[in-house]
């Protein structure tokens, strides 16, 4: 059932998606044979052409953990508000200790980002922007702090088109 929907989730966007292992933590407990080690995977999802998504997961191997962050990042995909090769608009947000700038960049500029918040932006499909992360160094804020930030874009047409309406019914 669950590859079905994989399957079906990838035909919505016709497109086939990178994935990305962004940050493995190794985490130990003590326990009274010795260490007990588990596992968190940060998994980023794109297509290159305005679709990401993220996932996290912890499990006890490596390996499930990397294979659930990969299926929990395949049902958050979501599209990148875009104009052209960059962002309509500057965006700056605060997430959880993570200060993320997100400017618009004249063609030829490439990706200016730390290395979570590049990683991002190019498997989203956006090939000229200006970031800058102010704060938190901890990669899974970092990540979240830049979904936000992209989930917060809008349309120049389609904001202006609302005003419009707005306007008409006031």
């Amino acid at each position: 059932m669950a590859k079905h929907a994989e399957k079906k989730r990838q035909e919505d966007f016709g497109t086939e998606f990178e994935e990305k292992v962004l940050y493995i933590n190794r985490c130990s407990k003590v326990v009274k044979g010795g260490r007990k080690f588990s596992f968190s995977a940060l998994i980023l999802v794109g297509d290159g052409q305005g679709h990401v998504g993220y996932g996290f997961a912890k499990a006890n191997e490596v390996s499930d953990a990397i294979r659930k962050g990969s299926e929990s990042a395949r049902k958050n995909i979501f599209t990148i508000e875009m104009e052209g090769t960059t962002i309509p608009h500057e965006v700056y947000i605060e997430w959880d200790g993570a200060k993320i700038m997100l400017k618009p960049a004249p063609t030829g500029t490439g990706v200016v980002a730390g290395s979570k918040v590049r990683s991002v932006l190019e498997l989203g499909g956006v090939k000229d922007v200006i970031a800058k992360n102010l704060g938190s160094n901890n990669p899974l804020n970092q990540v979240k702090a830049t979904f936000k930030a992209l989930q917060g874009l809008k349309n120049r047409q389609r904001y202006m088109a609302e005003r419009k309406g707005e306007l008409a019914h006031a």
